[in-house]
């Protein structure tokens, strides 16, 4: 089938504002759109710029709008945006983080709020018997949040950013229940710095669009919704 990309272009060496430019691309129903978008600059425009690693659906990296929501371009494939031959499937970068070229947008707001929440495990006590024993069920608690691969969907979703772009985020209180929820971690009194404050965890409002463009169906409003309720514990 022949489809178009109306891929958004911004090359900030010639460009004052972005601007859409059309592909016509011969794909299969089944053909990713990675694999298009690839088409596009190996064979028509070798300037188009994009992000795009494992190409597995594991890494994040080409995250991005596709017909206005975000999905990961590796994991998307052409019958699932384009329903009919000749259709116009549009491209363009994630919001909320500032453009830097073409369908790439610069990710260190999201990192910095990534970094605040201390994304790593706390635990000062020597380990005995070599390890540091959890049951199954332990270990369940925090299954959800270990499957974020950091793509930024969410971050791109969340209508609170659309006017706080102060808003720590969702992946990074996501990234934060991983470890909370953790057994054998003792860090939560450190994260509360970054948590417990009024661009922490309190300015989320529950749209839940987090949990519908999550490329991992990660429950990324629950765990918010968890975050809260042990912060809550904590002080009363």
């Amino acid at each position: 089938m022949k489809i178009v990309l109306r891929i958004q272009r911004f090359n900030p060496e010639t460009d004052r504002e972005p601007h859409f430019e059309d592909y016509p691309v011969q794909a299969r129903p089944t053909d990713r759109v990675l694999d298009a978008l690839l088409y596009v600059k190996n064979f028509i425009d070798g300037s188009l710029a994009l992000r795009k690693s494992c190409a597995h659906g594991v890494c994040g990296s080409d995250a991005m709008l596709i017909n206005g929501k975000e999905h990961l371009a590796c994991k998307t494939l052409v019958r699932d945006v384009a329903g009919e031959d000749g259709a116009v499937v549009r491209i363009e970068p994630l919001r909320h983080l500032p453009l830097q070229r073409d369908l790439m947008v610069d990710q260190n707001a999201f990192f910095d709020s990534y970094r605040a929440v201390k994304p790593y495990f706390i635990n000062s006590n020597p380990v005995e018997s070599g390890e540091r024993i959890q049951s199954p069920e332990e270990r369940n608690v925090f299954d959800d949040p270990t499957s974020c691969i950091l793509c930024a969907s969410c971050y791109s979703a969340c209508p609170v950013l659309d006017q706080n772009d102060r808003f720590l985020g969702p992946a990074a209180i996501v990234q934060a229940a991983r470890f909370i929820f953790d057994s054998r971690d003792q860090g939560f009194e450190e994260r509360l710095a970054a948590l417990d404050q009024e661009n922490g965890v309190w300015a989320c409002e529950n749209h839940f669009e987090c949990t519908r463009v999550c490329p991992r169906s990660i429950k990324v409003t629950k765990n918010i919704n968890l975050t809260k309720r042990k912060i809550k514990e904590r002080t009363s």
